[in-house]
């Protein structure tokens, strides 16, 4: 297993999640990585990304509640939730790159999704 996600969980409507995913020294990018979602019946999605110098990047309908952060020492991702919503219930996913493969920061934070790893995904359940 390349990329080990957190568990994710069900929440009511307003509540927070806090996800992390854990790389290893291969799998890890210190120069872009990223979280995606899918919801059924629906296209993956990207909704944040991270490049190296911490730089970020939302999809719009999780401007001001999500944060995506890293903590490159422990080669780990993280994405905090916060006033979820029912349309973000999905399979949340996060996607790195061997370190050795260099993405430019514009191009990190301008939707890039051909990540090397993909975590296995985890749920999230957003209720009413």
């Amino acid at each position: 297993v390349q990329l080990v996600e957190s568990v994710g969980g069900s929440v009511e409507a307003g509540g927070s999640l806090r996800l992390s995913c854990s790389a290893s020294s291969d799998t890890y990018s210190r120069h872009c990585m990223g979280w995606f979602r899918q919801a059924p019946g629906q296209e993956r999605e990207r909704v944040a990304g991270i490049s190296r110098d911490g730089s970020v990047e939302y999809v719009d309908s999780v401007k001001g509640r999500f944060t995506v952060s890293k903590d490159d020492a422990s080669y780990t991702l993280y994405l905090q939730m916060n006033n979820l919503t029912q349309e973000d219930t999905g399979m949340y996913y996060c996607a790195t790159n061997k370190d050795t493969r260099a993405v430019p920061k514009w191009m990190c934070l301008a939707g890039f999704d051909r990540f090397d790893f993909w975590g296995q995904g985890t749920q999230v359940t957003v209720d009413s």
